[in-house]
């Protein structure tokens, strides 16, 4: 299983596993998101994901859950994450100017689960 959010957890790994990092190129991601997934991201985060969307084209609005599930991984499941800095916490609004977009980072992980 693809699960794709802006962060990850330890709980959300096997007691015992190994896991491979590899970074991802935007498109990869994109190409991705096309397929079969699980969002893992939070409502919350709609002016960040907007942000993404305007930033890079990856669209994970449209599949939005009201709540995030809870996952527990297996092996052969990936995770996406996709970081962001720079983006201010916004606190007396709902977006994010095209100037703080153009200035934030992305980044993108895909993290591998396997057992010895």
């Amino acid at each position: 299983m693809i699960y794709v959010g802006l962060a990850i957890a330890d709980s959300m790994f096997p007691e015992e596993c190994t896991v491979d990092r590899l970074s991802e190129t935007p498109e990869i991601v994109q190409a991705l998101v096309k397929s079969q997934f699980v969002n893992l991201c939070n409502p919350s985060h709609k002016a960040t994901l907007t942000a993404l969307r305007r930033r890079h084209g990856i669209d994970l609005y449209e599949t939005l859950p009201e709540r995030p599930p809870v996952v527990k991984l297996q092996p052969d499941d990936y995770v996406i994450v996709i970081s962001v800095r720079g983006l201010p916490r916004l606190t007396d609004r709902h977006e994010y100017t095209d100037e703080e977009v153009a200035q934030a980072t992305f980044s993108f992980g895909s993290w591998y689960v396997h057992t010895e």
